[in-house]
């Protein structure tokens, strides 16, 4: 164990004797780490803050029945883009026919103008939902109250509004009781939402609720609904899922061999599509940057086989003394190794760094992972075990006659 600190602290001596050779030489390591922590760290950063931006609008144990389901090619646009109109005989159908589920909320949404006095906003999220949308966790109301069951079903002109236009129609002033104006209809502020912030720099409160029905004498009827969908308990998600889809093929007389004329999206699809994705990018761009590592092993292994050659004394001396081929091999590669690993830690360093600038300049989140880091420093350590390797067996093959003869 001592034999290998102390060649650790001779590798560490050359680096800070040898600070230009040693930048040079690391610098492939740096490049390397630093790129793939820099990515992996963006990558992580982006699946969470979609996988919280997914469950926020489908809660983990809910699914939505939708005119289209996800299209991945034009082929799948084609089939779906025919499919008709998703409708409250659709919701029906489903809590009649689904027993494991508990709740079915109607939504349909769109961007007008909403005003308050002087103040207007020209394009703003306005959502229409029926009666079981209290029974979803993306509702809420920091002040005042949620719009009831009952006002929904009577089609009441009130409006639950979000952070966002409260904040800016109203300027610090309360709220609740007073009267916007939706598409030049006025409704009656009941609550006001939390502030949920941000994802990918677009406000998550930028929005208006009110009742289907009013929703749909302002829009229109003709216009396809999304059918949130909620589980009896949460172990049931993948069964009601099948009992939904059942229901509807059922109420649509769709015979066996056709195909669903609707789509179904759960948070886990979407997400896993999304994964599956960023998964493939970053394969491609970390095999991308390994060609540094690869470039630093080799120029790492050319400046280990020179110090070989400038310490051929020193070995043939060590070896005339005692000490045997794995002695300095062990030498050597610890060396080797040590020096790897210095620019996998630089970096892991400058890696970190750039994320976080990349954070802070951009809408891209970023989160640096604890296994990326232990595996910059596995890998950097990996790179100079193996091309350390052929400098180690040069030295540890030296006969120290020969060896203690060189000038």
């Amino acid at each position: 164990m001592s034999q290998i600190f102390e060649s650790i602290r001779l590798a560490l001596a050359s680096i800070w004797a040898n600070k230009l050779r040693s930048a040079l030489t690391l610098l492939g390591n740096i490049v390397a780490v630093s790129s793939i922590i820099t990515v992996v760290a963006l990558i992580t950063g982006v699946n969470q803050a979609v996988t919280d931006a997914i469950v926020s609008v489908l809660a983990a144990d809910s699914f939505t029945i939708q005119r289209m389901g996800i299209t991945q090619n034009e082929d799948d646009f084609e089939r779906m883009r025919n499919n008709p109109l998703v409708t409250m005989e659709d919701a029906a159908a489903v809590k009649r026919f689904a027993s494991s589920i508990s709740s079915i909320m109607a939504q349909a949404q769109t961007q007008t103008r909403v005003a308050y006095k002087d103040e207007e906003l020209e394009t703003l999220q306005v959502q229409g939902v029926s009666e079981d949308y209290v029974a979803f966790a993306t509702f809420d109301a920091e002040r005042g109250r949620m719009i009831t069951p009952t006002e929904i079903t009577r089609k009441r002109p009130i409006t639950l509004i979000g952070w966002g236009p409260a904040d800016r129609l109203f300027k610090g002033a309360d709220p609740l009781d007073k009267q916007i104006k939706i598409a030049g209809v006025p409704f009656t502020v009941v609550g006001v939402s939390k502030k949920k912030g941000a994802s990918f720099g677009q406000s998550l409160d930028e929005y208006v609720v009110i009742p289907l029905g009013q929703y749909q004498k302002l829009f229109g009827a003709r216009q396809s609904l999304a059918l949130m969908v909620k589980p009896r308990d949460a172990t049931l998600a993948t069964y009601a899922r099948d009992e939904a889809r059942v229901a509807l093929r059922i109420d649509r007389g769709l015979k066996p061999k056709e195909p669903d004329n609707f789509g179904i999206i759960a948070s886990d699809s979407v997400l896993g599509i999304f994964q599956q994705a960023t998964a493939g990018i970053a394969v491609v761009l970390v095999g991308i940057v390994g060609l540094s590592l690869l470039v630093g092993g080799i120029v790492i292994m050319n400046i280990m086989l020179m110090v070989v050659s400038e310490r051929t004394r020193e070995i043939g001396l060590r070896k005339a003394l005692g000490a045997k081929r794995r002695d300095i091999m062990s030498q050597v590669l610890t060396e080797s190794i040590t020096l790897s690993v210095v620019g996998g830690i630089l970096g892991i360093a400058l890696g970190a760094l750039f994320s976080k600038i990349i954070s802070s300049l951009t809408p891209v989140p970023s989160a640096v992972e604890l296994w990326s880091v232990v595996l910059g420093v596995v890998i950097t350590a990996a790179v100079g075990l193996f091309f350390g390797w052929v400098p180690a067996r040069r030295a540890a093959m030296l006969d120290p006659i020969e060896a203690l003869r060189r000038e």
